[in-house]
Order: structure tokens, then C-alpha cells, then sequence
């Protein structure tokens, strides 16, 4: 199933370079030029990175106003995890590391990652998320948060959820931007001690949804750059 749906995700993601562009965040900071997972095994820790020709991090969305509509950014790890590893039920899709910036909402209810004692108005500092994604036609860039129903009994989300009826974790790891880098660090009990999967580098444009049943919630809108041109999670961990 997943093959499938990495299949039909190349070629949405392909297909999307032919369309209009549906952001204005389109720049140097979101052209990746490098993606890489490193194993410190004296630490028990996985250190992600994604390097870009611009600056890392320096591009954060314009606020809005409101939720709905609200714009994201991301620096995204697709990889080959199983949703289990990262405390979600087993469930189709991709498992993905996502690193976000959202002036107009605060998804991350434990962490105060600006440190001012506020934990409710950091969402423009970038942090991460591990999202299940999967095939969504109703956006360009072919892909979303996938969703549930609040009622429904089978899914199971860790217990640093943001509390939304979507496959989405607010885990809380450190990350940091510096010149042309952006990495997170990501200890290993966190991934079931997984040190063998595979993975790539994606920079895109998202957007909230909460008034249009015939939209996700969270759907990738515009896709910047792909480390390895094809969604193909040709990189292993070193």
C-alpha cells in the first residue's frame, strides 16, 4: 500500500511544478540543496538535517489573523517508519518529521520554545511534528495531514498530541536554524530505536482548513523542493 501511495504521490508532486504558484514564500531558503540523517550512537540520538542554498529558517509565514486559511511552511522528512514507531496505531501513509512556522496558532501546548513563560504564542518558532500523510487530490501538491473522527475508538496518538482529530504529534525536540541548516535531534527511544530506515528532504507551503468539508484540514498546497527530485526516499541513515 505504501508503495502505491508513494507512487501517486511523485506524480502529483511532479505534476504541481506546471501550476500556478499559490504562495509568496518561494525562495532560496526553501530550495534544498542537501538531506541527511545521522546516527550518534554514544548518545542515542538521530540528528535531521536539510541545507538549503538561502537561509534556513529565515522565511516565516505573514500572519492572517485567524485559523482558518492559516499559512504554514515546512522543512519535511518523509520516511519509510511505521506509524507505531513514533506512538501512533498502525494506519496507512507516510510517516514524516515535519518542521513548521505558523504565526497565527500555537500547536504545541507542552513547550514554551521562545521561553517566555507563554506557552500558547510560539507557533512562529520553528518546531516539529510527526504527521501521517497521505494521497489528497483536493490540494496541488497532492497530499495531507490524513484525518479521523473524533468518535473513532482505533486510533491511538502520543500523549504530546495537540488535541486535533488528525494523525499529528507536537513531540517537542530541539530545533535549530543556523546559516544554510536547519536540524532537529531526535533520541532514539523515541523512534522505537530505529537507525535503519529510509528518508528525503521536502520544503512546502501549507494551509488550515476549518469552514470547507471538501478540504483537509492540513493539506500541502505547494511543493518548493524535493531532495531527491522524485519522493523516491532514497536516503539511508548514516
Amino acid at each position: 500500500m505504501k508503495s502505491i501511495l508513494l507512487i501517486s504521490a511523485v506524480a502529483l508532486l511532479i505534476s504541481v511544478k506546471s501550476y500556478s504558484q499559490e504562495s509568496d514564500y518561494k525562495n532560496d531558503d526553501f530550495a534544498i540543496k542537501e538531506v541527511s540523517v545521522t546516527h550518534k550512537a554514544d548518545l542515542g540520538i538521530t540528528i535531521w538535517e536539510i541545507g538549503v542554498i538561502g537561509t534556513a529558517g529565515k522565511t516565516t509565514p505573514t500572519k492572517v489573523g485567524q485559523l482558518d486559511g492559516a499559512p504554514v511552511l515546512g522543512y519535511v522528512f518523509p520516511t519509510d517508519l511505521k506509524p507505531t514507531d513514533v506512538g501512533f496505531n498502525q494506519t496507512d501513509g507516510i510517516v514524516a518529521l515535519a518542521l513548521t512556522s505558523h504565526p497565527d496558532f500555537d500547536d504545541t501546548p507542552l513547550w514554551d520554545e521562545n521561553n517566555d513563560k507563554i506557552y500558547d504564542n510560539d507557533g512562529i518558532i520553528w518546531h516539529p511534528h510527526w504527521v501521517v500523510l497521505h494521497e489528497d487530490k483536493r490540494v496541488a501538491g497532492g497530499l495531507s495531514v490524513k484525518q479521523f473522527k473524533k468518535a473513532d475508538k482505533t486510533v491511538v496518538l502520543p500523549p504530546t498530541n495537540p488535541g486535533m482529530p488528525m494523525y499529528m504529534d507536537s513531540p517537542g525536540y530541539p530545533v535549530t536554524a543556523i546559516e544554510n541548516k536547519i536540524k532537529v535531534i531526535v533520541p532514539d527511544y523515541r523512534i522505537n530505536n530505529r537507525t535503519d530506515f529510509n528518508y528525503d528532504g521536502v520544503a512546502a507551503f501549507m494551509k488550515v482548513n476549518t469552514t470547507n468539508d471538501n478540504l483537509p484540514m492540513l493539506g500541502v498546497y505547494e511543493v518548493y523542493s524535493v531532495a531527491s527530485g522524485d519522493l523516491s526516499l532514497p536516503y539511508k541513515v548514516k
